[in-house]
C-alpha cells in the first residue's frame, strides 16, 4: 500500500509537470535535431498527400514546367551557361532569364533516382521530392529566429506555423519545383542572421543568405535590400554591431561576385536588369564596398554615422542611375504593349484591393495580427537592446512585405512568412498563461488568446472550405479546363504526331513542351516580347492575320482549350478576333481538325499553309 501511494504521489499532477519540465528542457536543448524530425515527417505526409499529382507529373505552374524541362535538357547534354529553351520561340529559341543553382538539387534528385528506376519515374519523384528541401532551413530559421526572440519552446509553435501560411506553403509543395521555395527560405535564414546575438556570425549569414537569393533570381531583392537597409540603420544606432555590418557587406559582395562566375548564363552576362548581370553584380559589389568603407571610418556619433550612411548610399543611387539608366523604366523593361496585353492580366501581378475576397480574408490572417503583435513588442522591450533590435527588424520587414501587397499580390508568400514571429510569439504567450498561470482571469484571457489564434492559424483552411466555387459557375468551369487541358493524359496522345511547332496559348506552351515532343511560339517569359505579342495578335485579330501570324512561325497545328483562363482574355477583349470565332465554332476553311481519340479536352488543328 505504501508504494503504491508513493507511486500514484510521484505520477500525480506535480510528477506529470516534473516530467513536462525535463521534457521541455530536452527539446530546448535539441531543437535542431527535432526540427529535422518533424521536416522528414512532414515531407512524408506531403509525398503522399500529393503521390496521384507526382505519378501523374501534375507540375503546378508554367514556371515549374519550364524548370522540369530545363533540368532534363542540362542532363541530356545542354550547356551549363546556355539556358536558352530551344523549342520555344523556334529557331532561336527562348531566352530564360533564369541561373543554374535551383537546378542542382533537382538534378542531383534525378540521377540518383535514375539509378534505381526509369528515367520517367526518376524525374517524376525527384519533381516530387525537390521543393521539400528548401522547407528545412525555413524551419530551421524560423525555430532560430523564435529562439532569440521569445525563448523557452516557442520554436515548436513557429517551425509547424508555415502549414497555416496557404499562399507561401504552396511554394514548397510537391511538384512546385521552380526557385521561390528556395528564395522564401533565404530570406528567412537572412532574417535569422539579423536575428542572431553573435554579430559578426549573423552578418555573415545574411550577406551570403541574400547573395544566394540574388543569384537565384531578382524577385526578393526589395527584402534584400531592406535587409541591408535595418543592418545599416542598427550600426548607425549602435556602433557595436560594426561587425555584423562588416561580415554582411563581405557575405553579400563576395556571394554575388562568385554567383555571377559560376551561374550567370551567357544571356545573363549582358547588361540586364532582371537577373544578376553587370548590373546588380555592380550595384552590390559597390554597396558592399561601401558599408566596409563606412566601417573604417573614425564616426563616433550616431549623427555623424546617419550623415555619412546617407552621402554612401546617394553616390550608390547616383551611380547605378548614370551608369545603368535602361534599368530605370522597370527591370522587366518590357513596352507599355506587352504591358497592357499580357503583364497586366497576371493575376499575382496585381495588387491586393483588384483581387477576390476569398483571396485576400486568407492572405491577411497572418500578416495583420504579427505586425500588430510584433510593434507591441518593439514597445515592451524598448528597453532591451538584445530583444528590441531583433523585434523591431521583424516589424520592419512585416510592415513592409504587407506595403508591398498593395503593389503585387505575389508578395504575400514572404508577408506570411514573415508574420509567423509575431503570430509564434503571441501563441506561445496566450498558452504559457493558460498553463502556469493560476489568475484565473489571466487564465480566460489566455483561452480567448488560444481561440483567437486557432481562427488565425486555420483561416486558409476555412476559406477554402466556405469559397469553393459552386459545379456550373463560369469560374469552376474556367478551372475545370485549366486543369484538365494540363494532364499528362490529355497532351500524351500528340506524341502520336511527328514533331512539329504547335500554335497554342501563352501559358499552355511549357506544359506541352515538358510532356511532348513538340515545340510551341512563346511562353509566359518576359523577354520574349515578340513571340508573346504575335500569339495575342494572333488570336486578337482577324482570321487571315492569325495564318499569317501562323506561317511565319513555322506552325502546324492550332491548339485550342475551351474555355481556358487565358482564352477568355481574348474573348473578353477582341469579341470579333480569331479566338472569339473559335469559340463560337466558326473555324476557317484552311484549319482541318484533327482526330486524336474521344474525350480530349481540347480541339487541335492543322494549319493548311
Amino acid at each position: 500500500m505504501l508504494e503504491s501511494g508513493a507511486l500514484k504521489k510521484s505520477w500525480g499532477w506535480k510528477g506529470l509537470v516534473r516530467l513536462g519540465h525535463r521534457l521541455g528542457a530536452w527539446a530546448h536543448v535539441h531543437w535542431k535535431a527535432l526540427t529535422v524530425i518533424a521536416w522528414v515527417c512532414l515531407c512524408a505526409w506531403f509525398l503522399i498527400e500529393r503521390w496521384n499529382a507526382i505519378h501523374w507529373l501534375a507540375l503546378n505552374d508554367t514556371d515549374d514546367n519550364m524548370r522540369f524541362l530545363q533540368v532534363r535538357d542540362w542532363l541530356a547534354g545542354q550547356g551549363w551557361y546556355d539556358l536558352r529553351q530551344h523549342r520555344l520561340d523556334p529557331p532561336n529559341g527562348a531566352n530564360i532569364h533564369w541561373s543554374r543553382i535551383v537546378d542542382l538539387p533537382l538534378a542531383a534528385l534525378m540521377l540518383f533516382f535514375r539509378a534505381f528506376m526509369d528515367v520517367g519515374q526518376a524525374d517524376r519523384l525527384g519533381a516530387g521530392l525537390a521543393p521539400l528541401l528548401p522547407l528545412l532551413p525555413a524551419m530551421l530559421a524560423l525555430g532560430f529566429v523564435m529562439r532569440r526572440l521569445v525563448g523557452g519552446n516557442s520554436w515548436c509553435i513557429a517551425i509547424f506555423a508555415p502549414l497555416s501560411a496557404g499562399m507561401a506553403l504552396s511554394m514548397f509543395m510537391p511538384m512546385r519545383v521552380d526557385h521561390h521555395g528556395w528564395q522564401l527560405a533565404m530570406t528567412l535564414v537572412a532574417l535569422a542572421g539579423l536575428a542572431d546575438h553573435r554579430a559578426a556570425r549573423g552578418g555573415l549569414v545574411a550577406g551570403i543568405a541574400s547573395a544566394i537569393s540574388v543569384a537565384i533570381g531578382m524577385e526578393m531583392i526589395v527584402y534584400l535590400a531592406a535587409t541591408g537597409g535595418v543592418i545599416a540603420l542598427r550600426w548607425v544606432a549602435d556602433a557595436r554591431q560594426v561587425c555584423r555590418m562588416q561580415t554582411y557587406a563581405l557575405g553579400l559582395a563576395g556571394g554575388v561576385g562568385f554567383g555571377f562566375l559560376v551561374f550567370a548564363s551567357h544571356d545573363n552576362r549582358a547588361p540586364v536588369c532582371d537577373a544578376l548581370s553587370p548590373v546588380w553584380l555592380s550595384i552590390l559589389a559597390v554597396a558592399g564596398a561601401g558599408m566596409v568603407l563606412l566601417s573604417l571610418l573614425p564616426l563616433r556619433s550616431w549623427q555623424a554615422r546617419l550623415t555619412a550612411g546617407g552621402v554612401v548610399a546617394l553616390f550608390l543611387a547616383a551611380g547605378a542611375w548614370l551608369v545603368w539608366p535602361q534599368c530605370l523604366s522597370g527591370a522587366y523593361q518590357i513596352s507599355p504593349e506587352l504591358n497592357r496585353l499580357w503583364l497586366d492580366n497576371i493575376r499575382e501581378a496585381k495588387p491586393i484591393y483588384k483581387q477576390s475576397e476569398d483571396v485576400v480574408r486568407p492572405l491577411l490572417a497572418l500578416p495583420i495580427p504579427g505586425i500588430l503583435v510584433s510593434i507591441v513588442a518593439c514597445f515592451l522591450y524598448r528597453r532591451e537592446p538584445g530583444r528590441f533590435w531583433p523585434w523591431l527588424t521583424v516589424a520592419l520587414l512585416s510592415v513592409f512585405s504587407f506595403v508591398l501587397l498593395f503593389w503585387q499580390t505575389r508578395a504575400a508568400p514572404a508577408a506570411q512568412l514573415l508574420a509567423i514571429p509575431g503570430v509564434a510569439a503571441f501563441a506561445y504567450s496566450c498558452l504559457s498563461a493558460l498553463f502556469f498561470t493560476k489568475r484565473t482571469g489571466m487564465r480566460l484571457a489566455a483561452l480567448a488568446g488560444v481561440v483567437l489564434v486557432a481562427g488565425v492559424f486555420g483561416a486558409y483552411e476555412l476559406t477554402l472550405s466556405f469559397d469553393k466555387a459552386k459545379p456550373g459557375t463560369r469560374r469552376q468551369i474556367v478551372r475545370s479546363a485549366s486543369a484538365k487541358c494540363r494532364t499528362l493524359p490529355a497532351l500524351e496522345p500528340l506524341n502520336r504526331l511527328p514533331p512539329a511547332t504547335i500554335f497554342t496559348m501563352v501559358d499552355l506552351g511549357p506544359r506541352i513542351l515538358a510532356v511532348t515532343h513538340h515545340s510551341a511560339i512563346a511562353g509566359p517569359y518576359h523577354r520574349n516580347e515578340k513571340a508573346i505579342l504575335d500569339i495575342h495578335h494572333a488570336f486578337d485579330g482577324p482570321p487571315e492575320g492569325f495564318r499569317l501570324i501562323a506561317r511565319a512561325r513555322g506552325a502546324s497545328y492550332l491548339l485550342i482549350c475551351p474555355n481556358f483562363p487565358e482564352g477568355t482574355v481574348y474573348q473578353a477583349r477582341s469579341p470579333k478576333g480569331f479566338y472569339a470565332q473559335m469559340a463560337k465554332g466558326k473555324v476557317p476553311a484552311w484549319l482541318s481538325p484533327v482526330d486524336l481519340g474521344e474525350g480530349l479536352p481540347y480541339k487541335l488543328y492543322r494549319i493548311e499553309r
